[in-house]
């Protein structure tokens, strides 16, 4: 395994273990929901106890990222409303209340958080939020490619591109059994096997977030990899821990 590969598994695994370790404070990872099964078009055996959701292009509701530039108005207090950016820790800072976690909510929860903050502070706490500006979009390449890594999307983005990007497929690689494991809704996590062949592999525009494994044999491998970084998917905010203080840092 090269270094980049080990510390590439090791911040997905890392992200997990210190969210669990934050307690209340930690951006909440919702549990999959909906019937749950193996992936289609592979064998029975390829993934004992790994569990996926059904694939659905539906898009989830959006879950709010640090960087993301969010409005938190406050009608009946408009003194109080704020054009912020969500903070590397995943917290925005407001007038009365001090930090409140952003990261990895919908805006229906934060509009929820931030009312219920500010119910001490105010007779009618209506809040809401509204999404400015989207922040940097990024997804994870992993497996059989040159420089396995993350990918900073700066506009649209396929699959194939974005292996491109990671220094193209090594040798050894099955880029027709490529695996998009993806955030769908609800929280659940999907994957599919996608064919990513030059000319005559799949188009798979690709969505914040996403994961791209490209196996070296079958796709038994994938279930090893899965098996390392499950807890930490979907992938979104994960929050750490860092030193004594309890200040948060973002972990990708």
């Amino acid at each position: 395994m090269t270094p980049d590969r080990r510390l590439f598994l090791l911040a997905l695994g890392s992200g997990c273990a210190a969210l669990a370790a934050c307690g209340g404070n930690a951006a909440r990872m919702p549990r999959p929901r909906g019937d749950v099964q193996r992936v289609e078009a592979a064998g029975r055996g390829d993934f004992p106890n790994i569990p996926f959701a059904d694939w659905t292009d539906e898009e989830p509701d959006y879950l709010l990222y640090p960087g993301d530039e969010i409005e938190v108005a406050l009608p009946t207090a408009s003194e109080l409303t704020r054009t912020l950016k969500v903070g590397p820790d995943g917290r925005v800072a407001l007038p009365l209340v001090g930090q409140v976690m952003a990261a990895d909510r919908t805006l229906p929860e934060l509009e929820r958080e931030v009312s219920s903050a500010y119910a001490s502070q105010l007779v009618r706490p209506v809040v809401e939020v509204t999404l400015r500006q989207a922040g940097p979009i990024r997804v994870w390449i992993d497996g059989e490619v040159r420089t396995p890594g993350v990918i900073e999307m700066t506009g649209d983005l396929d699959a194939y591109q974005a292996v491109v990007q990671a220094g193209g497929f090594l040798p050894s690689g099955k880029p027709e059994r490529a695996a998009l494991i993806r955030r769908g809704p609800g929280g659940s996590r999907m994957m599919r096997v996608v064919d990513l062949r030059p000319r005559r592999g799949e188009v798979v525009a690709l969505r914040r977030g996403d994961i791209i494994f490209v196996p070296r044999s079958t796709l038994g491998e994938l279930a090893a990899f899965f098996t390392q970084v499950r807890a930490a998917l979907p992938i979104g905010f994960s929050y750490s821990i860092n030193g004594s203080n309890g200040n948060g840092y973002a972990t990708f």
